[in-house]
């Protein structure tokens, strides 16, 4: 199902937007870098406006306004967050049935890693929850395979040299068990939660993705999904404002 236009104009890069290709600050670097014709003329200029009757085409090819879909899922182990898998691995768009709209997911879950995982195609929505700016609130559950000491969950707080860089957590503690571990993060670097504990000589026997800004797992059984409700959309978009 497309979203229909009215007769109003609308700004290309808005257009090119709702394509879910990317968000409008990318697109205004398509049109700038002449990837973007209109009616087969070649646009370069800022600030053009549409009509829904007009032919876009980015890249060379013809592109068209998407209906904006929010979908949460709670990522079960063994499935990765890209589109395709050249060795055929499990994805997480094989759970999804019944949405036709073009997905990507925001951010990436390692194979190993499960839980909350946001999937849509409104690029500009993705590019704000996992911009380092927007510092979006990430809470991982951690099963260590050996206890971690109270002097370890120290250096954690304080600060750890990962990959040349200092990595601080937002907040770590224990669970109920002595290898059960709390940890909320806003940085969006690959494996970084494996990485803190590997930086300590920890291993991780298990990784669960609880709380991924404003949502949480609650009502959502493992390898569930579901769509947003409206008010849900709503929130999502202030929250990212």
């Amino acid at each position: 199902m497309r979203k229909k236009f009215n007769s109003k104009l609308i700004r290309l890069n808005k257009y090119i937007s709702q394509s879910g290709l990317c968000s409008r600050r990318s697109a205004d670097q398509l049109i700038i870098s002449g990837k973007v014709k209109v009616n087969n003329k070649l646009c370069t200029a800022l600030g053009t406006k549409i009509s829904e009757n007009d032919k876009v085409i980015v890249n060379n090819k013809l592109i068209k306004p998407e209906r904006n879909i929010y979908i949460l899922l709670n990522k079960p182990k063994d499935y990765i967050s890209t589109n395709k898998d050249t060795h055929n691995r499990k994805i997480v768009f094989d759970l999804i049935k019944g949405v036709n709209e073009r997905l990507f997911s925001v951010g990436r879950l390692d194979r190993k890693t499960t839980g909350l995982l946001l999937l849509t195609n409104d690029g500009n929505i993705a590019k704000k929850l996992t911009h380092p700016s927007h510092k979006i609130k990430k809470i991982y559950s951690v099963k260590l395979q050996k206890n971690i000491s109270e002097n370890e969950l120290i250096q954690i707080r304080k600060g750890l040299i990962i990959d040349g860089e200092n990595i601080k957590v937002d907040n770590v503690k224990r669970l109920e068990k002595n290898n059960e571990v709390g940890i909320e993060i806003h940085i969006g670097k690959n494996r970084i939660v494996r990485k803190i504990f590997e930086a300590l000589g920890h291993k991780i026997s298990k990784l669960d993705r609880v709380l991924f800004g404003p949502f949480t797992k609650k009502d959502l059984p493992r390898g569930k999904w579901r769509k947003l409700k409206e008010q849900e959309i709503r929130n999502l978009k202030v929250f990212t404002n």
